[in-house]
């Protein structure tokens, strides 16, 4: 075990079992960090951090409080240091890839995790590793979770990492002491614009995933995406429907459960995917790319996707017995909600079942309200991680002066209410949340999962 000494140029022995900069987190013997975030200063919640049990601080000015710390410079970097020392970790023996955008991180991240030889996943979903995954608290997890989580994966002898990389991890500096193998670029059509405040400012903290590629490293990215075509390289593949790709998109086909299409670059490599969508087929192009480029064949490429398990909570499938199908996915943003509808229009009715989380852009509410009550034959609205707003608000500000919807605010009578009426040849589209396991309301983390109410709906239907 190791000491604040080991740790810190200070003199203290306290033995250290964890470092955090959340207070919520502390528990005996943690050192607390306190950072400054962008909605709170982690500084001012230094009393909690030790009535929770902290053993030392580090602050980048004098506490109030008379407790063990130490002043820094810059806490931010020393932070990382910290972790860094504290999971003994080594960069130089990674190989990150690191997958950014609006949407398809998740998807584009796992798929290449399982088109590669002995490759850890990283992300929404979690962390994976031989198959096992530990869920994590965001896209990319904070510093010490990432840290710890990084050091999980060298434990276990993997080197290469698939990754997402979020614009809120980039914004604070999460991933600053990665070197990544290669940077991937989905699309961008807006997100997270509480933190980033305008488009510009959000692509422009995309970019600076450039910024952390090797220097002998290698770009992909969507060039159909009009933000994205600004990107200059001198190691860049581009991909897409579009002529002017490096990478073409060709002869695609839409099943009932999947697609085909060609991935043209001189020659043909064909693609059999039980993946749904063109938005799909942009995810699995991108992730052939990549394989390719690291030595994975053509044909293993083509055998592994063709055999892809369903990925959770996107574009998932869920198989109760019914007569109707029903779509878990955690589409949120106006893109990803728009592509969804489109996808699954062949149906006799949809039914979608979403909401908008509180405390997020309110601007986007009535853009997706208003597609979703056009798109849908049934539109039901509810809860959405309210956080410290009022779901009925949220709600009114999604229909406007629309009338043809359904408004339930429990999310779990919401879903059980679009199943009850769905029948043959319906699809059931819910919405916003995939698969994660809570609801956020004020500042907790209520356990809360769509895949457990849906399950638990058909489990009361055979009794």
């Amino acid at each position: 075990m190791k000491t604040v000494r080991d740790l810190l140029n200070n003199s203290c022995d306290i033995e250290v079992k964890g470092i955090t900069d959340d207070s919520r987190d502390v528990k005996e013997g943690y050192i607390f960090v306190a950072t400054h975030g962008f909605h709170e200063d982690h500084f001012d919640y230094i009393q909690e951090a030790i009535d929770a049990g902290a053993c030392f601080l580090v602050v980048d000015k004098e506490p109030k409080i008379d407790f063990p710390h130490i002043i820094v410079d810059n806490i931010d970097s020393t932070y990382r240091e910290l972790c860094k020392k504290f999971y003994d970790l080594d960069f130089s023996k990674f190989h990150f890839i690191g997958i950014t955008g609006t949407d398809g991180k998740t998807t584009t991240a796992t798929v290449l995790s399982q088109l590669l030889e002995n490759c850890a996943y990283l992300g929404t979903n979690g962390l994976t590793i031989h198959g096992k995954t530990i869920p994590t608290n965001n896209t990319t997890p904070c510093v010490s979770e990432l840290y710890r989580d990084l050091s999980l994966i060298q434990k276990e002898g993997i080197s290469t990492v698939s990754m997402e990389v979020s614009s809120e991890a980039l914004f604070f500096d999460r991933v600053k002491d990665l070197s990544f193998d290669v940077v991937c670029f989905t699309n961008v059509t807006g997100d997270h614009l509480n933190t980033h405040k305008t488009m510009e400012e959000y692509f422009a903290c995309k970019k600076k995933l450039l910024d952390l590629l090797k220097k002998d490293g290698l770009v992909v990215l969507n060039g159909d995406d009009s933000y994205l075509q600004t990107i200059r390289h001198p190691n860049l593949i581009t991909f897409g429907f579009g002529e002017d790709n490096t990478v073409q998109i060709q002869s695609f086909k839409e099943h009932k459960r999947g697609s085909s299409f060609v991935i043209h670059q001189g020659k043909d490599l064909f693609i059999e995917s039980p993946l749904p969508g063109k938005y799909n087929a942009y995810n699995l192009t991108m992730a052939s790319i990549v394989a390719l480029y690291l030595g994975v064949d053509s044909k293993e490429i083509q055998k592994r996707i063709k055999e892809l398990s369903p990925i959770q909570g996107r574009a998932e499938f869920l198989d109760f017995g019914q007569d109707y199908d029903i779509l878990l996915d955690y589409a949120h943003t106006i893109n990803g909600i728009r592509t969804i509808l489109d996808t699954f229009q062949d149906y006799e009715r949809v039914i979608v079942v979403t909401g908008a989380a509180g405390g997020r852009e309110t601007q986007k509410r009535p853009v997706i309200g208003k597609m979703i009550i056009e798109k849908s034959d049934i539109a039901v609205f509810t809860m959405d991680d309210p956080r410290y707003e009022s779901v009925d608000d949220i709600i009114d500000q999604m229909v406007g002066d629309a009338k043809d919807y359904v408004r339930i605010i429990d999310r779990e009578e919401a879903i059980s209410y679009a199943l009850s009426i769905a029948s043959k040849g319906d699809i059931v589209l819910i919405l916003g949340k995939g698969r994660d396991h809570y609801m956020a309301i004020k500042d907790k983390k209520v356990p809360y999962c769509d895949y457990d109410v849906i399950e638990k709906y058909f489990q009361k239907k055979r009794t």
